[in-house]
């Protein structure tokens, strides 16, 4: 690579309006403008930040929150549809490079939602549509599983640019996907999580798995948290003192930007909403590689071998059309095949 870009980054840190699709967007929409004012290039959401994370699993039985699920349903987004062309109208109009988490409805299926993460060119393109892999613990009473088809690495402006959704980005293999295809920017997406056991602290485990990738690939991360909005906390707590002081918890979020050795650029925001800025400089990530290069001199592609099975999952195929009808493929996006030598084997 000739030219390793140096750019600004945004970590946006903030409450969807929740429930609501149209107002959530609009919000995404004035918070993009505003990174794009500060000279932000490439601008990070949080996890299902349209329209909000489905908090119901986590406090209350299955029988009390499908109701609440009904309403998600009701308020995701559609794959081709109008909230998606907004947001690609945004990245358009400033000219930045937009990863932002959605809920997406099963174009096959009412049962069936997707925590999915949107990666979105400078131009509008949508390069990437990434279902998260595996809910994770409650969430299983919410989304579906996505499939190996959108473990991709995207050509961008602001370089290699890669993305996972929370729990993700505990997934050694499905990090080192990335990484195996040439990733030196991650965008890690995640939701504050208050409603997590009493000893866990969220802040501490986004810092701790955010630092691990970045210092492990030798790679910049921008990780984007959300934050639990006193709206949000009066639709589901409503008069329970003991729920309301939980989603009150301290330390749920955590939003930054980490170097590739380990260590954030600049302060972490937490809990509070907000923008962390931080300048990117791919030029460092070079001299670490040659230290540690997991993908690279420091394995052993003669003894460990990844096998990653990249095509598209569809409920049902019809020899006339194959894979046309009902297909689970991200909509608007060709699945493509990585040429990687050594770490990754795929399908013939």
């Amino acid at each position: 690579m000739d030219h390793l870009p140096r750019f600004t980054a945004a970590a946006v840190q903030a409450a969807p309006v929740y429930l609501d699709p149209a107002a959530t967007v609009d919000k995404a929409v004035g918070l993009i403008a505003e990174a794009a004012a500060h000279g932000a290039e490439l601008i990070v959401f949080p996890e299902v930040f349209v329209p909000g994370y489905p908090y119901w699993n986590w406090t209350m039985n299955p029988v009390q929150g499908s109701p609440w699920f009904e309403r998600l349903q009701r308020s995701a987004v559609d794959l081709p549809g109008p909230h998606v062309d907004r947001l690609r109208e945004a990245a358009r109009r400033h000219g930045v490079v937009l990863v932002i988490g959605v809920n997406e409805r099963g174009p096959h299926s009412l049962g069936v939602l997707y925590n999915t993460l949107l990666t979105i060119g400078p131009d509008g393109e949508l390069l990437g549509v990434h279902r998260k892999l595996v809910p994770t613990w409650a969430e299983k009473l919410t989304w579906t599983g996505g499939d190996g088809s959108s473990l991709k690495v995207h050509q961008t402006p602001v370089g290699p640019l890669g993305a996972l959704a929370c729990g993700e980005n505990t997934n050694t293999l499905a990090r080192f996907t990335l990484l195996a295809q040439g990733e030196l920017v991650h965008a890690s997406c995640y939701i504050a999580l208050p409603v997590a056991p009493a000893d866990y602290d969220m802040a501490d485990a986004i810092a701790v798995r955010t630092a691990a990738h970045s210092f492990e690939g030798k790679v910049f991360s921008v990780v984007a948290c959300s934050t639990v909005s006193p709206e949000i906390v009066d639709m589901l707590a409503g008069d329970d003192e003991e729920l309301r002081k939980q989603f009150t918890r301290p330390r749920s979020a955590l939003s930054g930007i980490f170097g590739p050795d380990g260590r954030p650029v600049t302060e972490p925001l937490v809990d509070d909403e907000g923008i962390v800025y931080a300048e990117i400089d791919l030029a460092r990530c070079i001299q670490p590689k040659q230290m540690h290069d997991i993908v690279g001199h420091y394995n052993r592609f003669d003894v460990f071998r990844l096998h990653v099975d990249d095509r598209p999952r569809t409920p049902v195929t019809f020899a006339t059309d194959t894979g046309a009808a009902g297909s689970t493929a991200p909509p608007s996006i060709e699945p493509r095949r990585t040429d990687t030598a050594g770490p990754i084997k795929e399908d013939s």
